[in-house]
């Protein structure tokens, strides 16, 4: 497993290096379209890039939930146009810890799309301001387009039918309240797929916003011989994979439609409490 997590001050260096990352700016606002690119006009690390959640990580909400994966030829047509290549090193931020949305990018580009070395800046841009990091503002050159092909790992991700067929042991990245079906901000159905456990994606971090040491993770993360991750819609569920990441430990397959898709069947069993 390559490096998943890099400092604010090894980005400070390696922007200041002859070969810089691409950095990918990835913040985000559940139910707020467009707050993301709001916040990088705002001000933004030099040199990056706005991704946007549900343009750019998504597909069109449907049937598939509220953030499907998208298609692999529009996945391919959106790396290409930001010039990524396997030689690319990539560093995906947020100012969420990596909730969102910078967990969904680094899945899918590392885990979906093949990409050997994308990291994730630890603590986001709090950390890079703590730094001494500047944000700028004003739009960044695009970057030269590239021709790189991704060898997409659909082992990576399982469908409804696979959870709802599969022994996999279901971790589910929601709230515990969200989880339990006693409150649901969001999708119009409360509770939790049964058999799932929850490891709420904010227990990856520490007060600071930084993911826990690994023997930490190691220690907390649920255990089984497999493992799929959900959430609402398949993007916190990224920040529990990437946290087995750091500890070491096999990755689970994403279950991208989550909780989101899994309700729109009403067929499909549920638990409250």
């Amino acid at each position: 497993m390559s490096r998943v997590l890099i400092s604010a001050a090894e980005l400070a260096e390696s922007l200041e290096a002859g070969k810089p990352p691409l950095v990918l700016d990835c913040r985000a606002r559940l139910g707020e379209p467009g707050a993301g690119r709001r916040l990088w006009e705002a001000g933004h690390i030099p040199t990056s890039q706005h991704l946007d959640l549900d343009r750019d990580l998504a597909g069109p909400p449907g049937e598939g939930g509220r953030h499907p994966l998208p298609e692999r030829n529009a996945f391919t047509a959106f790396v290409q146009r930001l010039g990524i290549t396997p030689v690319t090193p990539v560093v995906v931020v947020d100012d969420m810890g990596g909730q969102l949305a910078a967990a969904r990018a680094w899945w899918m580009l590392f885990c979906w799309a093949g990409h050997p070395d994308v990291r994730l800046l630890d603590g986001g841009l709090r950390a890079w301001q703590e730094a001494g990091g500047p944000l700028v503002l004003g739009q960044e050159p695009a970057p030269e387009p590239a021709t790189w092909q991704p060898c997409f790992d659909d082992e990576a991700w399982v469908d409804a039918d696979a959870v709802l067929a599969g022994g996999d042991l279901k971790v589910d990245a929601r709230s515990l309240e969200r989880f339990r079906g006693e409150a649901e901000p969001i999708d119009p159905v409360a509770g939790h797929i049964p058999g799932a456990v929850c490891r709420p994606s904010a227990a990856n971090l520490t007060e600071a916003g930084r993911f826990k040491a690994a023997d930490t993770l190691d220690a907390e993360l649920p255990r089984a011989d497999a493992v799929v991750a959900y959430c609402g819609s398949g993007v916190t569920a990224c920040h529990n994979i990437l946290a087995y990441a750091i500890a070491g430990r096999p990755l689970p397959r994403l279950y991208g439609g989550s909780w989101s898709e899994w309700i729109r069947d009403p067929s499909r069993p549920l638990v409250r409490g």
